[in-house]
């Protein structure tokens, strides 16, 4: 397969039609001109040591240049072939809260970076494994879809903030369903969903959502993220020193709490586990583990080879045919001038 790397220096390539007409018309008009100035004999005999031939063999190295220059810039490229390519694996959609409570920081450095660190890892010991990202506050939304493209996962993960989500809240219901909906049934990979969460559900139902997988065969994992006791959430300048704490329109400060109820009820409807988050341990990769138990499904990922630049073999001989241009002469040969010479001389004798 080819492609071009920079289509749009093609365009030059309209540069050879338009010099082949104006080399014409030059032609033409020296012809002409040749023809006013004196008799075609005279011309003949005064032009005698410059060659037409050797005029258009200079010109055709100048055309050739300029076409192969084009082809050049444009970078051709050769590369891929589709093919299928069989890996094992898990469809594994991590469901992260970015809503406001989770840059408390009863977990440290707070529950949202440590989520990220988390997936991170995760990311990082995947083989085969298909994952996606699904954020949520008051909404739910795909940070990107099930891909075993780790590097471009780490970096939509790296994007991932509070302000990921327009609308504050706590939808986990929303996040369980937009991850059912993005998981194609017909493929017979294990579906999982890992929600990380503080658990405070605000918007919807997340346990009709959480029976609606689970009836699908979606496996359904929660890690809470938090304390039962709670903690503040702290509010940063814009250098980012803190300020003050989060507070309601009483002028309290707000408290979030782990709600463990709901995610350990959760897991049970999704047949997983619920997992307690805390600041040394690494709650992900014990879900990785327990998936390796699994038995993992064989799916297809359809993938393509590098591409490999292939410029070098146009500018290569353009570089020459230009060379060539420059050092060719528009004089006749001295064979060619001999043979010349030995015409006229056999016409005087006839």
């Amino acid at each position: 397969m080819i492609r071009f790397a920079h289509p749009e220096y093609l365009y030059l390539l309209v540069l050879v039609p338009l010099m082949v007409l104006l080399f014409w018309q030059f032609s033409r008009s020296r012809t002409r001109a040749a023809r006013k100035f004196s008799s075609p004999m005279l011309f003949t005999r005064l032009a005698e040591r410059t060659s037409n031939a050797k005029r258009v063999e200079k010109f055709v190295f100048l055309v050739c240049a300029t076409a192969l220059l084009s082809v050049a810039l444009a970078n051709p490229q050769i590369g891929t072939r589709l093919e299928e390519v069989k890996q094992e694996g898990v469809d594994l959609f991590i469901a992260l809260d970015v809503s406001l409570s989770m840059k408390a920081e009863d977990i440290k450095p707070n529950r949202l970076e440590k989520a990220k660190l988390e997936i991170r890892n995760l990311i990082g010991r995947l083989a085969g494994d298909r994952i996606g990202l699904i954020v949520f506050a008051g909404d739910a939304y795909t940070q990107f879809p099930l891909t075993t493209d780790y590097g471009a996962a780490n970096l939509f993960l790296d994007a991932v903030d509070v302000n990921s989500v327009p609308s504050q809240g706590t939808a986990i219901g929303s996040a369980i369903e937009r991850a059912v909906d993005s998981f194609d049934f017909e493929d017979k990979a294990t579906k999982v969903v890992v929600i990380i969460t503080d658990g405070e559900n605000t918007e919807g139902d997340d346990i009709e959502a959480a029976k609606d997988a689970a009836s699908k065969g979606v496996l359904l994992y929660t890690v809470g993220l938090g304390s039962a006791v709670g903690a503040p959430i702290p509010v940063y300048n814009s250098a980012g020193q803190q300020v003050d704490f989060k507070r309601d329109a009483a002028g309290s400060v707000v408290v979030t709490k782990l709600d463990e109820a709901s995610l350990e009820k959760i897991a049970e409807i999704g047949s997983g586990k619920f997992f307690l988050g805390t600041s040394s341990q690494d709650e992900l990769d014990a879900i990785y583990k327990n998936l390796n138990a699994l038995q993992k499904k064989e799916f297809g990922v359809k993938q393509f080879t590098d591409y490999e630049d292939r410029f070098q073999y146009f500018l290569v001989p353009a570089l020459l045919l230009l060379l060539m241009e420059v050092l060719a002469s528009e004089k006749r040969s001295r064979w060619a001038e001999r043979w010349s010479l030995l015409r006229r001389e056999e016409e005087k004798t006839a």
